[in-house]
């Protein structure tokens, strides 16, 4: 039982530094385009170029390393993200920092759905949901703590700082995980059946499920920090703290949300997906009023990163002895739906309707929960304890 809190940590550790890496540029891209001679919408193609690197990069190193032992490919996948920070951190261009971004994004979705997959290894099956919640609240901390600690030491020390600590934090991770990953033989599938697995209906459907329901949260969350200014009326002081609140409720709302995933994933999937529904469309009339404003804020946080767990949880279900690639385009399928999200929300603000924006978000989590019901039908009674998701 030690050695499997252990094996979680170190996996949690390591998805804490990925995680943190993915936003962290947001909050420097003014000092990145004076220091590399670029404007800050130019600077801002290295969050894009991420993203896509996470999209596309992911999936395909998952698919050149479908038979690598997994503890090495753990130890493989954070050095090249250690060396992506490093180059980022030491970028002489502009052009160099993109590269550098490039090759940690290469990392990012392959390590978190190794990740994920290993620790859905390390427990029983009826404790998947708990596994998949316990190391992915290392990306609900990087939201909620080292997104904002790197900023501020970006701010003290220079942009190239945080990337700098963020190598030093691979190298460290590596370490971490060489002393407490089991060795396990390489995975005995071959490339055509995690290429079968991943196009296979249900699991296509739950990826399309994750990349539509998750799209929603990024419509209104994408602008959250105008809408709490300019419509709530919240001094920027505040909207920070409000949105402290927010990370912490995200980190709760994941851990709970596992838990609930281990009892029913079908129920948890769509309790959540119809919650995000009910307080976003709730958002343009909550907003109007600080009070209500505050609550809409703690109840989207609770339920944003709660997605989590049932969705990895649906995925694995349906992946059966050949996960890895289809956990990895699930991955990309969050970034998507954040990418999305963004886009439509986006599309409403620079309409000038940016306290309506709740409403498309709303859409949007609605008809993931539609799909749900393509992706995971109704069982008998006599089939529920199937709801499980499956450990591999």
């Amino acid at each position: 039982m030690r050695r499997t809190y252990a094996t979680l940590a170190a996996l949690c550790v390591g998805v804490f530094v990925v995680g943190t890496s993915e936003y962290l540029i947001s909050g420097l891209l003014p000092q990145v385009g004076a220091d590399l001679k670029v404007s800050v919408g130019t600077a801002g193609q290295a969050v894009t170029v991420y993203a896509l690197g996470v999209v596309v990069g992911g999936p395909v190193v998952a698919v050149l390393t479908a038979r690598t032992p997994r503890k090495g490919l753990a130890l493989g996948l954070m050095l090249l993200f250690a060396a992506g920070s490093a180059i980022s951190a030491l970028a002489p261009s502009y052009e160099v920092l993109l590269a550098g971004r490039l090759v940690s994004s290469f990392s990012h979705a392959a390590f978190l759905a190794l990740a994920l997959v290993m620790a859905t290894g390390v427990v029983p099956p009826e404790r998947s949901g708990t596994a998949i919640s316990a190391v992915a609240s290392g990306f609900t901390v990087a939201t909620l703590l080292g997104v904002p600690l790197g900023t501020l030491l970006g701010d003290a020390a220079g942009w190239r700082a945080p990337f700098a600590v963020l190598t030093a934090l691979a190298l460290a991770a590596v370490a971490l995980l060489a002393a407490v990953l089991p060795r396990r033989p390489a995975p005995a599938t071959r490339l055509r059946d995690e290429v079968r697995v991943v196009t296979r209906r249900p699991v296509l459907l739950a990826i399309a499920t994750t990349a539509v329901g998750f799209s929603g949260v990024s419509a209104v969350f994408t602008y959250i920090a105008p809408l709490l200014t300019r419509v709530s009326g919240f001094s920027s002081t505040a909207v920070s703290g409000l949105l402290l609140a927010y990370g912490a409720g995200s980190f709760l709302g994941n851990l709970v949300a596992g838990r609930l995933t281990d009892r029913s994933m079908s129920a948890t999937v769509r309790g959540v997906l119809g919650g995000l529904a009910g307080v976003l469309v709730l958002m343009p009339f909550a907003a109007v009023r600080q009070p209500s404003a505050v609550a809409a804020v703690l109840v989207l946080g609770l339920l944003a990163t709660a997605t989590i767990a049932p969705l990895q949880g649906l995925i694995l279900r349906h992946a059966g002895e050949a996960p890895t690639l289809a956990v990895s385009a699930n991955v990309g399928a969050f970034n998507l739906g954040a990418a999305a999200g963004s886009a439509v929300g986006g599309v409403i603000v620079a309409a000038g309707a940016l306290r309506w924006a709740g409403l498309a978000g709303a859409a949007l989590s609605l008809a993931g929960l539609a799909l749900t019901y393509l992706a995971l039908p109704r069982e008998p009674a006599a089939t529920r304890p199937d709801d499980v998701p499956a450990a591999v």
